[in-house]
């Protein structure tokens, strides 16, 4: 028993220990981790799945069809007809009782089905073709959101990263400056309004890195939802925001073309213009005749018991072969309404396409120009970061040699920090801005 118990635990242990452990990912591991595992896109697999088998329903319909049937009657109570009593030898004028039939009956027949001719079976087939690409254009689109989503969710966990990281190197030089300024003033060289600026400036940096952890909090969720894990998994992000961002930065990009008919975006466009068109066949169609043809065969037995299940009975087989032609003649004109609303709808999905297209361009070009303005913004924001670094290292000494006011200081701090943060947003704009330029290029997933 005792053996049995520490094997339990031990099995706990174990079960603890590999529940607390971290998903490593790097960018590029979350985008495949996410490519199969994320909610989006394991629903985008279940569509392709449908749609292949919504082909496969469309093409049984002009494959033979087989049904069987067993037919059992029994007369509880059998019903009576009257014929005249003359025919039996009776009296002329009088009817006689008589029962037609056997109180038992079963009868057993196949019915074997066949479309031999019909133009809207034809135009279906074409249209689940043309239903299967669009559920797999659909699956390329989500798989592009997925990789746009997962980058800016991955950059926002690791701006907040970043940005906690550094109010607490704030927060650590501000306790000294405050400490040392707090000794100044009890030997009275400087007034306290001095040691109380600084106090004010500490809380609000702590305030913001309250702020910022809880925002971290989030940004993890929001990270695990996009790739499928459960809110609360442990992730543990193996990139850095300063790589990523020297990483993403391709001024080669900002000289691409795109190849319109390569695009998801209009490649779908294409595809509704297609189903369109065979609506506007399968209306035109439907004037067509539709041949089919059935063979049936089949056995009956009857009886006054129940011996359909001994080899004395008799059984009686028949068969029967036919041929039906169904030709369209008049229908009030309601096909020609329905072919013109079809042409119509044709005609919107062509204007659609264009606009599709025009928009893809508008697209591109707005995406390279965000795109290189970040990338400008960037190297400002890094330049600037070094300036107000150096600014504020010259107002610290000056405040401590008495030469400037605490204001001074105050607003060097407030002016590095602006550009910490600042800095950061710009090393997220460049990745986040390269993720939308590669979609508006129709950057292939494995690229």
């Amino acid at each position: 028993m005792k053996k049995i118990l520490i094997i339990g635990v031990g099995i706990l242990f174990s079960l603890h220990i590999k529940a607390q452990e971290s998903t490593s990912l790097s960018l590029k591991q979350a985008i495949d981790y996410a490519l199969k595992n994320s909610y989006a896109s394991i629903n985008a697999d279940r569509d392709v799945e449908i749609a292949k088998k919504k082909k496969w329903e469309t093409t049984t319909i002009g494959l033979p069809e087989v049904n069987a049937k067993i037919d059992y009657q029994n007369w509880m109570k059998q019903q009576v007809s009257l014929i005249p009593a003359e025919f039996l030898g009776g009296t002329q004028g009088e009817f006689e009782k008589v029962f037609f039939g056997t109180k038992h009956s079963m009868n057993a027949s196949a019915t074997l089905n066949q479309l031999i001719f019909d133009g809207s079976y034809l135009v279906g087939l074409q249209s689940a073709k043309t239903y299967l690409k669009i559920s797999e254009n659909a699956k390329e689109k989500t798989e592009l959101g997925i990789r746009e989503a997962v980058i800016n969710a991955y950059g926002n966990v690791l701006l907040s990263e970043e940005s906690i990281l550094i109010s607490e190197k704030n927060i650590k030089t501000l306790e000294k400056n405050l400490e040392e300024t707090n000794q100044i003033f009890l030997n009275g060289f400087i007034e306290e309004e001095n040691v109380e600026q600084l106090k004010i400036t500490l809380s609000s940096v702590k305030s913001q890195l309250s702020k910022t952890k809880n925002l971290k909090i989030i940004a993890y969720k929001m990270l695990n939802i996009t790739l499928g894990l459960d809110i609360n998994a442990s992730v543990l992000l193996t990139d850095t925001l300063e790589n990523l961002a020297k990483e993403n930065i391709s001024l080669e990009l900002l000289s691409s073309n795109l190849t319109i008919e390569n695009h998801i975006d209009f490649k779908i466009a294409k595809n509704t213009e297609t189903a369109d068109e065979l609506i506007v066949k399968l209306e035109q169609s439907k004037a067509l005749p539709t041949l089919k043809s059935f063979v049936n065969f089949g056995y009956a037995g009857y009886g006054q018991d129940f011996d359909f299940m001994k080899k004395e009975q008799v059984w009686f087989d028949s068969s029967l072969l036919g041929i039906s032609l169904e030709i369209p003649i008049f229908s009030s004109l309601a096909r020609s309404s329905r072919t013109q609303q079809a042409k119509i709808q044709l005609e919107k999905s062509k204007t659609n396409l264009t606009e599709t297209e025009q928009k893809l361009y508008l697209s591109l070009e707005s995406a390279k120009t965000d795109y290189n303005f970040s990338i400008e913004e960037y190297e400002t924001s890094k330049q600037n970061l070094a300036l107000a670094e150096r600014i504020e290292n010259k107002q610290e000494i000056k405040f401590f040699e008495g030469i400037s006011t605490s204001f001074d200081l105050l607003e060097a701090q407030r002016q590095l920090y602006t550009m910490q943060q600042n800095y950061l947003q710009a090393m997220l704009n460049v990745i986040a801005n390269k993720a939308t330029l590669d979609n508006a290029l129709n950057t292939p997933i494995n690229n």
